[in-house]
């Protein structure tokens, strides 16, 4: 594709993206094994499920923000769009490390997750403007392959960052990133060019929604998404409390926690390569198939337990179905833009709405469900599972052909310089 960014070679872009995704990411894996801390500062129960709100509220957040940056980012750029997310996200991070209630941590992840959302975004949106096709699936295999190095090691960093005494550290850390993120946002420069930007009102914006939302392929992907990742979430939210209440391994978290990303981080590089023989949409399919099944498998072997298999199983299942549904992800988000090439900012933002949003609903039923056993997450792995594999089969009946909302609406030429 022949973009302002021809000159920026694919490893430099690689790791840009990486790193605003790995912002995304830190502001979740660091605040994990604070947990207990955080417990403790606001008097909460041990055993209570409260404190996975600190999970639930970031992705409400990102659920909120996306929408309102995708339009933004297809009308101004994506620049001036990730310094003013970035700014939402230093506020966000400064505000938890000082709230005086636990109320007050809540409202400050929101806005944090509000300011995670550019990011979140705008690494989909500029990948899609630089690349397309099983390329551009290639590359976000390959940024969410140096992405998840991060998962393994935030925890780690968390636990480093409590040994100061303070579980603020923990928030002020994500500051000093957002910092860095826009020095280099600054360096990286623009992707899209003028003449690809859409209007901002209403109707130019709800007309881009609406094609998002009526285009089979993209809709289906997304749908789909949305049950993959909400199973993943339900890992995120509860990973810390099975292992420290249901199995009582306080100490062997950060570890684990890292040892899976590890694996995840793995297995997406090796699908980088994979994609390119078989195809997006047939690695899709694979992947999700994987996550139904071994989430049956666990289902199963709960049944068998009561409720509580050996952890070292538990800890092998979960790894996999993780890595099935990242591996979804990263495929998934591909085949559901590729037919939005101008509309690349919106489609993204809808995705991230719709998946993180979705997810995280779905994945607070279970959450509250978990508490002495692990059959609730295995019994909405499956549910989750069946009902996604609906949504792919449909999906896979539409078209990636580009679609251009724009195409026969007269005067934008004239008031954006749009040239279809």
């Amino acid at each position: 594709m022949t973009t302002l960014t021809d000159h920026r070679d694919e490893r430099g872009v690689i790791a840009y993206l990486a790193f605003l995704s790995f912002l995304l990411a830190f502001g979740i894996d660091t605040v994990l094994p604070a947990f207990d801390e955080i417990r403790s500062e606001f008097s909460l129960s041990s055993g209570s499920g409260q404190v996975s709100l600190l999970v639930t509220f970031y992705f409400f957040g990102l659920a909120v923000g996306q929408p309102l940056y995708g339009p933004v980012a297809d009308r101004f750029g994506r620049k001036p769009v990730l310094y003013a997310s970035l700014g939402l996200y230093t506020l966000g991070a400064l505000g938890a490390s000082v709230a005086p209630s636990f109320s007050w941590v809540l409202v400050a992840r929101l806005v944090w997750g509000i300011g995670a959302a550019g990011p979140s975004v705008l690494s989909h949106a500029i990948a899609r403007d630089l690349y397309d096709g099983d390329q551009m699936a290639r590359v976000l295999a390959l940024v969410m392959a140096a992405f998840l190095i991060g998962p393994t090691i935030s925890p780690l960093i968390g636990e480093g960052l409590l040994l100061s005494g303070h579980w603020q550290a923990v928030f002020v850390a994500a500051v000093l990133l957002a910092l860095i993120a826009v020095g280099w946002v600054r360096h990286f420069g623009e992707t899209l060019p003028a003449e690809n930007r859409r209007p901002l009102d209403f109707r130019s914006t709800a007309r881009g929604y609406r094609t998002v939302f009526s285009n089979r392929s993209t809709a289906g992907y997304i749908l789909a998404m949305v049950f993959s990742d909400g199973a993943f979430y339900v890992f995120l939210g509860s990973s810390q409390p099975i292992v420290d209440v249901i199995y009582g391994h306080k100490n062997w978290f950060a570890l684990t926690f890292a040892a899976i990303s590890a694996v995840n981080g793995t297995f997406i590089w090796l699908s980088s390569r994979l994609v390119a023989r078989v195809g997006a949409a047939k690695l899709v399919r694979r992947a999700y198939l994987g996550l139904t099944a071994t989430f049956a498998v666990l289902l199963v072997t709960t049944l068998a337990t009561n409720g509580v298999p050996p952890f070292f199983v538990w800890v092998a299942l979960i790894t996999a179905t993780s890595t099935f549904s990242t591996m979804v992800t990263t495929s998934g988000v591909s085949l559901a833009l590729q037919p939005m090439s101008r509309l690349a900012g919106t489609a993204a933002a809808a995705r991230g709405l719709a998946t993180q949003g979705g997810g995280a609903l779905l994945a607070a039923l279970v959450d509250r469900q978990i508490t002495n056993t692990v059959t609730p997450m295995a019994v909405g792995g499956v549910i989750f599972g069946v009902i996604g594999l609906g949504f792919l089969w449909w999906a896979e009946g539409g078209s990636l052909e580009t679609v251009d909302p724009d195409a026969a609406n007269p005067g934008l030429a004239a008031r954006t310089g749009y040239q279809p």
